[in-house]
């Protein structure tokens, strides 16, 4: 029984760091001045976090981590097949799964690093 208890404990620690993975990418999109390309249209961060909230809502129940949130929410148009970009001032649009994947890995560094003071 305590196995089960601990595996339970485990996975629940997961969905949670996974949650919050999941809605500091949500933030940070929303708060971002980069602008958000989608199928030729370019949308401001608040625009495009509702767009990608709605896919997420659609594909929750195959979501497990934030790359999966990345990869079914955040990544390209399901109808048209075409990546969605981004375009920060300064430098070239990079694909948004690139882009998130950076933000995230920035978030688990800092968190990591905070969570060893």
């Amino acid at each position: 029984m305590l196995s089960v208890f601990l595996f339970g404990t485990v996975l629940l620690t997961a969905q949670s760091a996974s949650i919050s993975e999941i809605n500091h990418l949500l933030m940070y999109v929303a708060k971002t001045q980069c602008q958000y390309e989608r199928n030729g249209t370019l949308h401001t961060g608040a625009e495009a976090v509702e767009h990608i909230k709605k896919k997420y809502d659609y594909f929750y129940e195959d979501i497990e981590t934030a790359e999966e949130f990345i990869q079914y929410a955040a990544t390209k148009s399901k109808l048209s097949g075409k990546h969605y970009q981004v375009h920060c001032d300064g430098q070239p649009p990079l694909r948004s799964k690139d882009w998130l994947l950076g933000v995230l890995s920035t978030y688990r560094l800092s968190t990591n690093s905070s969570e060893k003071k």
